[in-house]
């Protein structure tokens, strides 16, 4: 025999009502000492915001300012991610670059053509960042010349999902005192590139 089950009561849904978004609490002031993990944007607790490769660099921009980031994921149809783009990316020389190379104008740019592809991107794994303190992070940040770190958790079949990130504007409004990163060429080809920028 089933118990019985009750009928709930209901009300209007108030005018001027919103909705509750995930937050993560950081801290306001860290020490280089403790665990890089609360200094972590955990994407398991907060949205990680994506855009398409092929939206604009104005609607990239649009959509930073409406979430209050610098960062978004640029994924696929199905959220595989194929880079990211971030608020320098869009102050950088790279726009103007492919104005002037292809011909075209700056409406007309897209997310694509200066993303950070995901062959570019190196990330953290979760197991050593739970092990990890600030410093170590911000360590890893300044020696990869990075403003960003992703940190990805291993599925059980070892492949990723992106489980977070640091950054390296917050981390320096956290410790108080900005961080120097610096990018770093890796190859020829790196360096080349930063040279004609």
């Amino acid at each position: 025999m089933t118990r019985p089950y009750h009928t709930l009561p209901v009300s209007p849904l108030q005018k001027n009502a919103t909705f509750l978004k995930p937050r993560q609490m950081m801290p306001d002031q860290v020490g280089l000492d403790e665990p890089a993990i609360s200094v972590m944007t955990d994407f398991s607790v907060v949205t990680a915001y994506t855009i398409f490769a092929l939206e604009t660099i104005e609607d990239a921009r649009a959509k930073m300012i409406h979430r209050g980031v610098r960062l978004l994921l640029v994924v696929d149809e199905q959220n595989h991610i194929l880079g990211l783009i971030t608020a320098t990316d869009l102050t950088s020389e790279k726009p103007m670059q492919i104005i002037q190379t292809q011909g075209i104008r700056h409406s007309d740019v897209m997310v694509k053509d200066i993303m950070t592809p995901r062959e570019r991107l190196e990330v953290l794994c979760m197991d050593d960042v739970q092990k990890a303190s600030v410093g170590d992070v911000v360590q890893t940040m300044q020696a990869q010349g990075r403003q960003h770190a992703l940190v990805i958790d291993r599925l059980p079949d070892r492949s990723q999902i992106l489980r977070g990130m640091f950054s390296a504007s917050l981390l320096g409004r956290m410790l108080g005192t900005p961080l120097q990163t610096m990018a770093v060429a890796r190859t020829f080809a790196d360096i080349g590139s930063q040279l004609n920028d």
